[in-house]
């Protein structure tokens, strides 16, 4: 059996404010360690479980948090950007699941550090009328590829804004949001026990899990978080403008959307 662990900063024990997840403050030396202990956990639940082959794809920022020294050896760590399958990448490597470890809340949401892949650019992402997060539009992802996601973790709006999607998947609280930027949090220790013991019931329950399946093709709607950025972002021909801050387009599946959007947050960057 061969899992996939997709590990992000901003659902971790621990972890409540933007310093903590940005490189260069001494916080975000402390977040990635507690990032990095929290995906062991998950490999060590995947190898309790009888997996025998497990990738952990590094899924925050510019993909070079977790560290390798590190990482339990028996996994495979999958670093570095650009690449095209982004938080997903590693599902095409013929695996049964994926596992999400500190996710967190779509944009506008309101989870701790809640976003969707750009918080300086985006305000919203739809896709055929159903808002999604990162979980949302990286789990269909995976879904194309026919992985199912088995298993997340983050805090408690995280939760309940993607149990829907994921019935199957056993979700695991590591905190709860009383804020953007506020919280009640289970000690780093705590929070990797019950990640352990979460991904090792995901793994007794794969043959319910199913894929996250978007019928295509994908009408986009993308909200941005101020007009300029719209305007750049229609430099693209085959995006229209919907109003100051709203634009849509179409793409023949969810692997094409998922690029287009990761093309528009690399763009935002013109704008910082």
């Amino acid at each position: 059996m061969k899992l996939l662990i997709s590990v992000d900063i901003e659902g971790v024990a621990g972890v409540y404010h933007a310093q903590q997840t940005r490189a260069g403050n001494p916080e975000y030396e402390r977040a990635r360690r507690w990032m990095t202990d929290e995906a062991n956990a998950a490999i060590a639940g995947a190898f309790d479980a009888g997996a025998d082959t497990v990738y952990v794809n590094d899924s925050h920022g510019d993909f070079r948090n977790l560290l390798p020294e590190v990482l339990d050896p028996r996994a495979q760590v999958i670093q570095g950007k650009p690449r095209y399958l982004s938080m997903a990448a590693g599902v095409d490597l013929g695996v049964d699941g994926m596992c999400m470890v500190g996710y967190h809340s779509r944009a506008q949401g309101a989870g701790i550090l809640a976003h969707t892949i750009n918080s300086f650019a985006f305000a919203g992402i739809e896709i055929n009328g159903q808002a999604l997060g990162e979980a949302g539009l990286y789990g269909a992802l995976a879904g194309a590829y026919g992985v199912p996601v088995i298993m997340a973790s983050g805090d408690d709006v995280f939760i309940g804004e993607n149990r829907a999607l994921f019935p199957h998947a056993t979700f695991v609280q590591t905190k709860r949001a009383t804020g953007q930027t506020s919280g009640v949090s289970l000690a780093p220790s705590a929070a990797c026990a019950a990640i352990r013991a979460g991904v090792v019931e995901a793994v007794a329950h794969i043959a319910q899990a199913r894929p996250l399946l978007i019928e295509a093709p994908h009408a986009v709607t993308l909200r941005t978080q101020t007009p300029a950025l719209a305007d750049l972002f229609c430099q693209w021909p085959s995006f229209e403008r919907r109003g100051p801050c709203e634009l849509s387009f179409v793409a023949p599946g969810i692997e094409a959307a998922v690029r287009m959007l990761n093309c528009c947050s690399a763009m935002s960057a013109l704008l910082r």
